[in-house]
């Protein structure tokens, strides 16, 4: 239930900054965001303080959406703590050979996350690991690792 009303917070959320992107982009036109009427020329709106400001606040909203679109796509527990029982999963996973990510898909987490967890562990050198620097790994995902002992 606390999920769901997340879930409506966010969407209303998102709704009041489509909104507010549309009257701030009207304004930055010279359109009347209510009625959609031509502005007279000789309002604040037209002084390039206000302009660059509108823009800005434009540009601070694109933003905003921009990154909760990436985060979106992201798997559910990006950043979240791992525990004992997903580690040892892992573990058995790894060490049963299983495709990394495979093991990133069921724990609901990035590669790099699983490797870097790996290499915390002990089971992966640095070296090994296919991610570096970014959230995917290889496009194929059909790196090698070793078999621990």
């Amino acid at each position: 239930m606390k999920r769901m009303a997340a879930l409506v917070t966010t969407e209303g959320l998102h709704m009041q900054e489509q909104r507010a992107r549309k009257v701030l982009q009207a304004l930055v036109q010279g359109v009347d965001p209510v009625t959609g009427e031509e502005l007279p020329t000789a309002t604040v709106l037209q002084q390039a303080d206000v302009l660059r400001a509108l823009l800005a606040g434009v540009a601070a909203l694109e933003q905003v959406a921009a990154r909760a679109q990436r985060r979106a796509q992201l798997p559910h527990k990006v950043g979240r703590p791992w525990n004992a029982d997903e580690e040892s999963s892992l573990v058995a996973a790894f060490q049963s050979g299983e495709a990394l990510v495979d093991v990133a898909e069921r724990h609901q987490r990035t590669l790099r996350a699983i490797e870097a967890r790996l290499e915390r562990l002990g089971l992966l050198a640095p070296e090994q690991r296919v991610t570096s620097n970014s959230f995917t790994g290889s496009p194929g995902g059909s790196a090698s690792y070793p078999r621990p002992p």
